[in-house]
């Protein structure tokens, strides 16, 4: 398992962005220098986890429990043969492109270690917006996506430091429950009544899905 690359975008301005200002940083490119990796600050005010990388929208993105955004690269070979193109690292918006782990197969609360310094946690999968479709340029791309099921992962940063492409990574703490990623994303995008499962992963769960759960159990039980 290792970290095939690390991937910046800075600030450009596009006309398919959310932002009001119409810029975005979904652009991203990898980079062969080292980067340092650190807790932004909350969601509004903190924007991305890694030093020289660009979040416009603080409102949807960035922040402590999406500081970093991970892909596996393995997904990325999945889209170039459905899409029958050619995908490069970041191509997805992705700091991280990894090879050798199911990204959206890992755990909520899933720890994985990146090099000899930094500590990362699994807290969501990644919701799809008009920005990522515009960046891409497919048509209903973002029913596609949710329909692959398979986002990548946002992650909060337990222990800072530097990454470069190449780290190792190593799994070293995986949670006692069954809440992966993908299981996450379908209870909050397609199959709702899932949400009550979700519950088990417990406050490692980005506070956004854990209230969207317990708001539904509240109305609906579970």
């Amino acid at each position: 398992m290792k970290l095939l690359s690390v991937n910046l975008g800075r600030r450009t301005h596009v006309p398919y962005s959310d932002h009001p200002e119409g810029v975005t940083g979904i652009d991203k490119r990898p980079t062969d220098a080292a980067v340092r990796v650190f807790a932004p600050g909350p969601k509004g005010v903190g924007a991305s986890g890694l030093a020289g990388d660009d979040v416009c929208h603080t409102r949807h993105h960035g922040g402590d429990d999406q500081a970093v955004y991970a892909m596996a690269r393995e997904d990325l070979d999945e889209w170039e043969k459905e899409l029958g193109r050619t995908l490069p690292n970041g191509s997805f918006g992705e700091n991280l492109t990894t090879l050798g782990i199911d990204v959206s197969g890992a755990l909520i609360g899933e720890r994985w270690r990146i090099g000899s310094e930094v500590v990362l946690e699994v807290t969501c999968g990644r919701i799809p917006c008009r920005t990522f479709q515009g960046h891409l340029g497919e048509e209903r791309w973002v029913k596609r996506f949710t329909a692959k099921g398979a986002p990548g992962a946002y992650l909060r940063v337990i222990e800072p430091g530097e990454v470069r492409a190449g780290d190792a990574v190593e799994i070293v703490h995986r949670p006692d429950h069954e809440v992966t990623v993908a299981l996450q994303f379908r209870a909050g995008t397609t199959r709702r009544d899932l949400l009550p499962r979700v519950l088990a992963a417990g406050e490692a769960l980005h506070p956004e899905a854990l209230e969207d759960a317990r708001a539904y159990v509240a109305e609906h039980g579970g």
